[in-house]
């Protein structure tokens, strides 16, 4: 067969990710404070895109509103103006004939100099001028520009201190080597925000370039420091660094720090064999251990934390429904200058600059579009989602559904991955608490046979939850008397199924209960 060239014409069909369409998919899965940071950088790149007026015309309306109270509270005070009159006339006579606002005045009384008394310094304010009192003035419009309305308490709030600050003062008290601050600052800088050292001691000596024996001697002095506890490598050593601050590190203590697993597992016996002492004296030494701080770090320099901004509101309706409406505030408005584009493209002298101006109002129409069709797909997955989990919103988390992506892209006509999207870092503020979207949706677990529907996994959780939290200390259930309970109300589930979602949970076995319980009687 001969090999030539040859050129030929085919028709195909292909999907192509243009921007605007990876643009599209990029808002979609972004959460509203993200969604806000994008919005803001657009605003600063794209001439054509600006804030919506709505806000900044509330605003205004607002004030415009209050001047228009304060003026009507004002009108009936001075029927005919005889009352406001009255009132200055009064007013002069208690200026001119009570008050002194002379300096030399004042000083001939006091037989002193008032230099003296109120030196002038640099930000203090002036006395009021007379004229000004007498004319109705406040004291404020009188003094010096210090006093402003923008007035900020806000500047006056103490700083927080930082862990890394506080441990900071007391090295340069502890340490007087330049080479050992050193290596006590990078220690310092290697620590967690709960005080934890996890810091490889041969490798940081060998970068900082001394000794493991130097590092350790400085580590040492460093784990003194306040408060007890930091610069632990592990949950141990910061339990004994605490007993040794309170001279409570004696042998049996410490057979009880080396042995912790033990206490973990409230193995009591154990324990009392190997420290060497009866109940009462275990007992003690437990409830010392109690009162300790693991996470000694974590009392300073704490995150400021966010509440969660849910972008949807659910509501029930008068009529036994629910109300779906998307939170106004989470949603950037934006608009495209339509005239200022139309104004500065007749002046363009060059072809680049009309396709930067024509570009740039592609880009703000497309991103004004997607804003839109982002709201209106969360409205619409969101409603769906409240259709499907009727029963939650209800009645509680016993009565959610099992409910997969699938289904309500199905319902909606949509595509799975638009709902997972969507769903992706979005909160909706419920009767019942403020829920991620995916949170409604959990997998399945089967009925027995002759039961009901499937149940949704969560519920199940939330119901071994429940029955652990209600068991009674002589009779502690296991594994296989949940499996049974729950099988006789319709839920067919393995052992090992309730064992990983007990674990899930952080809930300890039977045995560790029943320890555990035990040792509080």
């Amino acid at each position: 067969m001969a090999i030539s060239t040859k050129l030929e014409m085919r028709q195909s069909q292909s999907l192509i990710m243009t921007p605007q369409l990876m643009q599209a998919i990029k808002l979609l899965q972004m959460s509203n404070l993200d969604l806000v940071d994008y919005v803001e950088a657009e605003l600063e790149r794209n001439p054509l895109l600006e804030k919506s007026g709505a806000e900044e015309a509330d605003a205004g309306g607002q004030v415009g509103e209050g001047d228009a109270d304060r003026s009507s509270d004002q009108g009936p005070a001075g029927d005919d103006g005889v009352a406001q009159a009255g009132d200055e006339a009064v007013a002069s006579d208690w200026m001119q004939s009570d008050l002194e606002t002379g300096s030399e005045a004042i000083a001939a009384r006091m037989d002193t100099d008032l230099g003296n008394v109120f030196p002038d310094e640099p930000g203090v304010p002036a006395s009021p001028d007379p004229a000004l009192l007498k004319s109705g003035d406040s004291y404020k419009n009188a003094s010096s520009g210090s006093a402003s309305d923008d007035y900020n308490l806000e500047a006056f709030v103490a700083e927080e201190t930082s862990l890394g600050a506080w441990l900071e003062e007391q090295m340069h008290l502890a340490l007087s080597d330049t080479a050992d601050k050193l290596i006590g600052g990078h220690l310092i800088n290697s620590l967690d925000e709960n005080g934890y050292l996890y810091l490889d001691l041969d490798e940081a000596a060998e970068q900082l370039g001394v000794d493991t024996g130097r590092l350790e001697r400085v580590l040492s002095v460093l784990q003194t420091f306040e408060p007890a506890g930091v610069f632990a490598r592990n949950l141990a050593e910061c339990l004994k660094l605490q007993l040794i601050d309170k001279n409570r590190f004696d042998p049996a203590m410490e057979a009880l720090i080396d042995n912790i697993e033990l206490l973990a597992k409230r193995d009591l016996a154990a324990l009392r064999k190997t420290c060497g002492v009866d109940d009462e004296d275990l007992m003690e030494m437990i409830a010392e251990i109690r009162a300790l701080d693991p996470k000694p770090g974590s009392v300073f320099g704490s995150s400021l934390v966010q509440p969660v901004v849910p972008d949807v509101f659910v509501r029930p309706a008068s009529d036994g429904s629910w109300t779906v409406e998307l939170n106004s505030d989470t949603l950037p408005r934006v608009l495209v200058n339509q005239s200022y584009y139309a104004k500065v493209i007749k002046t363009a002298r060059s072809d680049t600059e009309k396709e930067y101006l024509t570009e740039s109002l592609q880009t703000a129409n497309w991103l004004a579009k997607s804003l839109d069709q982002r709201a209106r797909t969360i409205l619409k997955v969101s409603t769906e989602i409240v259709r499907q989990q009727d029963g939650f919103l209800t009645y509680g988390i016993a009565h959610l559904r099992p409910l997969n992506l699938k289904t309500i892209a199905e319902a909606i006509s949509m595509h799975e991955s638009t709902v997972s999207r969507v769903t992706s870092n979005k909160y909706m503020s419920t009767p019942r608490g403020i829920y991620e979207l995916k949170y409604f949706f959990s997998s399945a677990i089967s009925a027995t046979v002759g039961g009901d529907d499937a149940h949704s996994a969560e519920a199940v959780r939330h119901r071994i939850r429940q029955m652990i939290e209600a068991e009674d200390v002589k009779a502690i259930l296991s594994d296989d008397t949940i499996v049974k309970i729950l099988r006789d109300d319709g839920i067919d589930i393995a052992r090992r199924t309730v064992a990983k979602y007990r674990e899930a949970m952080r809930i300890g076995s039977s045995v560790q209960r029943r320890r555990e319980k035990n040792s509080r009687i």
